[in-house]
């Protein structure tokens, strides 16, 4: 009986050293919000508080003159940019905007999220680097796909 109890609670220590906690889900969430809010009130400086400098942002795109599809990049500089100016003149998104967060998976260094926003949908790959969850990759998509 005391080996069990033992052997169960090194169980649970380890576990809980290695998985995710309430604090890492709350601070991914937030960096996904971080994303999407910063596009509805344009600010640039959440919008770079929530991505790694090296963040890739891809969409599969048609190119109408050759009629193929590629895929389009966007960095971490650009998408800076268009969180100060995207909704500047307060347009671009409905009086009250989606903002679905879904954590996919968590580990203790990485996750997968999925974003349902009014138009689009993202999936977000976030990594954590010196205690902050930093988003790095994102490939999105309309919801509508024949917007591309």
């Amino acid at each position: 009986m005391k080996y069990t109890l033992f052997f169960a609670a090194l169980l649970a220590a380890t576990l809980s050293s290695l998985g995710q906690t309430k604090q890492d889900s709350l601070a991914i969430r937030q960096a996904a919000l971080d994303y999407i809010e910063s596009q509805h009130t344009p600010n640039p400086a959440q919008m770079e508080r929530a991505l790694h400098p090296r963040m890739v942002k891809r969409t599969f795109w048609k190119d109408k003159a050759a009629g193929k599809d590629y895929l389009r990049e966007a960095s971490t500089e650009q998408m800076v940019l268009l969180a100060e100016t995207y909704n500047k003149k307060g347009d671009q998104f409905p009086a009250n905007p989606k903002k679905e967060v879904r954590l996919l998976d968590v580990s203790d260094r990485t996750a997968s999220v999925k974003l349902i926003a009014d138009e689009w949908i993202d999936y977000m790959h976030l990594a954590k680097l010196n205690g902050n969850w930093k988003i790095v990759n994102v490939l999105w998509q309309y919801h509508d796909s024949t917007k591309h």
